[in-house]
């Protein structure tokens, strides 16, 4: 029964460089063994950290970047209703808003790889992602959106809470 899953809190981050394309995770690791994903993590609850320090952490600790928290655009909050059958998801989706490169593509969590824009619905990618979230930050990129994925049922359902499309257009 999904009432009773947990609900968890965490953060994705798309990152781009100077030619426009984005930073993604190729997993080693569950959740989303073998697929792409953005730089991201949980947050740690317990110690009573914001999600925007989350983001930060987060970079820093896979991409070994640090950006400010003056570097990031709140691009969009997900709500997932029990994603897998494991747990239902919030999470924070960021953009940092200045090129960067990175050093370091292998870490214990998978490995990093940059992507044209273009390319990244050509990858193995987490269903939410191919279907509502990738094509949601892309729409609003610069604005803000907020989604809602039922994921409990045969297919995703999901609606829109908010949308504020942005005035850039990257990429």
């Amino acid at each position: 029964m999904s009432a009773n899953l947990p609900y968890r809190i965490a953060v994705l981050c798309y990152l781009f460089d100077e030619q426009g394309r984005v930073l993604l995770l190729h997993r080693a690791k569950p959740p989303n063994l073998d697929l792409y994903s953005p730089i991201g993590g949980k947050l740690e609850q317990h110690t009573g950290e914001s999600p925007t320090a989350c983001a930060i952490r987060e970079i820093h600790e896979e991409a070994d970047i640090d950006v400010a928290a003056e570097d990031l655009h709140l691009a969009g909050i997900v709500s997932e209703r029990s994603y897998e059958g494991q747990g239902h998801w919030l999470i924070f989706c960021y953009e940092v808003t200045r090129p960067v490169r990175v050093a370091r593509t292998h870490l214990s969590e998978g490995r990093l790889e940059w992507h044209p824009l273009d390319r990244v619905m050509d990858l193995s990618i987490p269903q939410t992602d191919r279907e509502i979230i990738w094509p949601a930050f892309l729409e609003h990129r610069g604005g803000f959106f907020m989604v809602h994925i039922d994921c409990s049922g045969d297919r995703l359902a999901w609606r829109y809470e908010q949308t504020l499309r942005g005035d850039r257009r990257r990429g």
